[in-house]
């Protein structure tokens, strides 16, 4: 399926904008995590297919570097999308690791961003049915982390039995 070329209008985001959206995500996430306390982020909920509160964080560092560094900017991959979800560690280790994707980020993101991607994303990593402008790949990462950060949260509720007043 060809890249939409239909007329854009053009709204201009700058990389510490974007950024900036990005972390409140991850800050929120971790701010979850923080919750929960190192002793349950590793706890996946009684729920067919559940993954814990630390993976799914920790798949959305890797969904952030992997589509904008490597599928935007170009940057090798060696990305184990299957791996993330088994991934377990201390809220301190993750932190770090968020850290250093965010670096990694502001940096690709510090040139021009090319307006179609350096890179075609793996078919096996369930990205958009369709060939995406580097924009595109951009919203499509704020959506993936927007849609977890709210995974997260109902996570921990369920992990911590919270109930609806």
């Amino acid at each position: 399926m060809p890249v939409d070329t239909s007329p854009t209008i053009t709204t201009p985001v700058s990389a510490g904008e974007y950024l900036y959206f990005l972390d409140r995500a991850f800050r929120g996430m971790l701010e979850v995590l923080a919750e929960l306390g190192d002793d349950r982020v590793n706890t996946r909920p009684p729920l067919g297919g559940a993954n814990s509160p630390y993976a799914i964080a920790y798949h959305c560092a890797e969904v952030a570097d992997y589509w904008i560094g490597h599928v935007v900017a170009g940057r090798p991959s060696t990305r184990d999308r299957n791996a993330e979800f088994g991934a377990t560690g201390s809220i301190e280790t993750l932190r770090e690791h968020i850290a250093n994707v965010r670096r990694n980020l502001r940096d690709d993101l510090a040139a021009e961003v090319p307006l179609y991607p350096a890179n075609p994303p793996s078919a096996d990593y369930e990205g958009p049915d369709r060939p995406l402008t580097s924009t595109g790949v951009l919203l499509h990462v704020l959506e993936e982390l927007a849609q977890h950060h709210g995974q997260v949260q109902l996570t921990r509720d369920v992990l911590l039995g919270k109930q609806a007043s």
